[in-house]
């Protein structure tokens, strides 16, 4: 399971307020483009019932039996908490940092690095994960076994493995639903040791008494899971099944786990859902996060749809791109960034480039990361350019957590600022509205540039950016499609 990646969702959270109800049109002023931005202040998500998502998680499509529909909900509507807007919003950053420090460890492997062994068990496994599933933003609600327990699951385009919490548990973390017990289920079934599946781990083990294979996942705060590999069947609403579908069956979990069951991995890899149900539905999904904090977010709710439904015909695509040191993450190459309309000078196509011979460098999509992060040079560059066309907005002294520009816009309802664009190998370029960059951060007016820099050599493309549009991976063609106001 590698666990940890664009806009608008991770079904991710940020209070960026993407609030279609009002379309921005640039507009030119002089020789930069500029975008209205109507000011809304941050706010909790508007939160979600658990039988809403129970009762309409994943249906069958009427006019296609290749497709599903999955309706998802961001973990704070499902879990809200009394907390204000302000400390909600920084939480989410804190685990949006964890997040990335796991995912770039993850995407630049130590070569000699290892995982602590499972008691007993004489297994090691040095399998590396994306992320700590406590940043799981996005749930879904998924049955397990025959007959079915439902339980939540946290999506995750940075992870391969599906792995949930089983009985009997030796370590378990606290979860909102029963953990599910395999000896109830007639369609469970181990993975023997010398099976092919087996061997899809990195570092598979063996309980040589059973003849079982074994795995186990760390991640790079120090979370684990571990126990038998099996298969099973999972289930949707709507009589949508799917047999067979090797997972995790944790007997031993530990970290920052947070509510769900376990993982539903989305990632690249043999074992994710994508490749293992390639059969039934192409290895094609596509998401679309609604903005959590909007007016809207009441009626219009965020989604998953895997197969021939999940491409739509007036995608911008550009070309994926294969990290020969990590096959889980989704790479694409990015060619520049325009901001009013005008590329911004001083960002080196080295600056963005993955490099081939050592896995390093390189843009990753990630669903489960909020804040885009961008290799240091290129985010300077693109920072000091929209400062410089922000210049008629009273800047916020001093910055906000990981953001270094900030503005106060306190006591008022519309600004202008320069248009974003990031433009990908293909010729794609992915206009973002101004609330995916420019978002609250409190409730008193203070909004800040949403994007921050790395020194890792990683650049990641957040859900933050992402919200609001139609995020397409076809996986049989190759691609990465995106479509605006695609919910």
């Amino acid at each position: 399971m590698a666990a940890r990646l664009l806009s608008l969702h991770r079904l991710f959270p940020f209070p960026l307020l993407l609030l279609p109800l009002f379309f921005s049109i640039p507009f030119t002023n002089g020789s930069l483009h500029y975008e209205t931005l109507h000011l809304f202040p941050l706010q909790n998500p508007t939160p979600v019932s658990h039988s809403s998502l129970l009762t309409e998680t994943l249906t069958l499509d009427a006019a296609s039996a290749t497709s599903l529909h999955l309706r998802i909900a961001h973990r704070d509507a499902l879990f809200p908490s009394n907390s204000t807007p302000d400390a909600t919003f920084l939480r989410r950053l804190s685990r949006d940092t964890y997040r990335v420090s796991s995912l770039t460890s993850s995407a630049h492997p130590k070569p000699n690095s290892t995982a602590r062994p499972s008691a007993g068990s004489g297994f090691t496994s040095p399998v590396i994960s994306g992320l700590s599933h406590g940043s799981g933003e996005y749930f879904t609600r998924i049955g397990i076994g025959t007959p079915a327990t439902s339980s939540f699951m946290v999506l995750d385009t940075g992870s391969d493995i599906i792995w949930l919490q089983c009985a009997p548990c030796h370590h378990c973390y606290t979860q909102v639903d029963p953990v599910y017990d395999p000896r109830r289920s007639h369609s469970y079934s181990v993975v023997p040791c010398l099976s092919p599946v087996c061997r899809h781990l990195d570092s598979p083990g063996c309980d040589t008494r059973r003849r079982s294979c074994l795995y186990e996942v760390s991640y790079g705060d120090g979370s684990l899971t571990a126990g038998d590999l099996a298969t099973e069947t999972l289930s949707f609403s709507g009589g949508a099944h799917v047999s067979g579908v090797a997972l995790g069956c944790g007997h031993d979990n530990q970290g920052l786990f947070v509510a769900a069951a376990g993982l539903f991995g989305l990632g690249r890899g043999p074992l994710s859902f994508p490749t293992q149900s390639g059969r039934q539905y192409g290895q094609r999904f596509s998401y679309c996060l609604v903005d959590r904090t909007s007016i809207t977010a009441a009626t219009r709710t965020s989604s998953a749809i895997f197969g021939d439904m999940a491409v739509p015909r007036n995608a911008t695509w550009t070309p994926l791109v294969r990290n020969p040191k990590m096959e889980t993450f989704y790479y694409v190459e990015m060619t520049g960034i325009s901001i009013g309309g005008t590329p911004v000078a001083g960002i080196a196509a080295s600056d963005l480039k993955l490099d081939p011979m050592t896995g390093k460098g390189g843009v990753i999509i990630d669903s489960g990361t909020s804040v885009t992060r961008l290799a240091g040079p290129a985010y300077a560059a693109m920072r000091d350019a929209f400062k410089a066309g922000a210049a008629g907005l009273r800047e916020a002294p001093g910055g906000f957590s990981l953001f270094d520009t900030c503005y106060d816009l306190s006591g008022r309802k519309v600004v202008k600022v320069p248009t974003v664009a990031l433009h990908l190998a293909g010729g794609g370029v992915v206009q973002l509205p101004a609330e995916n960059y420019l978002i609250p951060v409190d409730t008193r007016g203070t909004f800040c540039f949403a994007f921050a820099g790395t020194e890792s050599g990683v650049s990641i493309i957040g859900n933050i950016q992402q919200q609001g549009f139609r995020v397409v991976f076809d996986g049989v063609n190759e691609r990465v499609g995106f479509v605006p106001r695609g919910c």
